[in-house]
C-alpha cells in the first residue's frame, strides 16, 4: 500500500515538473506602437450602435458589432438593417475598410437599404 501511494505521489510530482517546463516564458520580439496616433482613434464602444449612412446622407443601417476574422485578422462590421426599433432587423457583414469614418459619422459609399437587404444574412454562432 505504501509503495502504491509513493508511486502515485511520484507520478504527480513528475507530471507537475513536466507542466512547469511547458510554462517557461518564451522571448517575444518587441512591438512598436505609435501611441500618439491612437489618441484620436475611434473606440469600438463608440462605433457599435452608430448609424451608417450612404453618400446621400440617408441612414441605411446601424453598427451592431465588430468582428475579427480568425484566419486573416480582417475586421468586419455587422450592420443591423431594416426592422423597427430592432425588431425584424436583418444582420449583414461588411468589411470594416469599406466604411469611411469622418466627422462623427460612418459612410458606406454606394450603399442603400435595398442593397444591404439583398446581402446574405449574417447569423451569430450560438454554441
Amino acid at each position: 500500500m505504501k509503495s502504491a501511494i509513493s508511486g502515485a505521489l511520484l507520478a504527480v510530482l513528475m507530471g507537475t515538473t513536466a507542466i512547469a517546463a511547458d510554462l517557461t516564458p518564451q522571448p517575444v520580439a518587441p512591438l512598436t506602437v505609435d501611441v500618439a496616433s491612437l489618441q484620436t482613434a475611434y473606440r469600438a464602444s463608440k462605433i457599435i450602435g452608430a448609424n451608417v449612412t450612404n453618400d446621400k446622407n440617408e441612414k441605411i443601417g446601424t453598427i451592431n458589432d465588430l468582428l475579427i476574422n480568425r484566419s486573416d485578422n480582417v475586421p468586419y462590421a455587422v450592420l443591423s438593417v431594416g426592422g423597427f426599433l430592432g425588431v425584424g432587423a436583418k444582420y449583414v457583414a461588411v468589411p470594416y475598410k469599406s466604411l469611411k469614418i469622418g466627422d462623427d459619422k460612418l459612410v458606406l459609399s454606394g450603399g442603400s437599404k435595398e442593397a444591404l437587404q439583398n446581402m446574405p444574412e449574417f447569423k451569430y454562432q450560438t454554441d
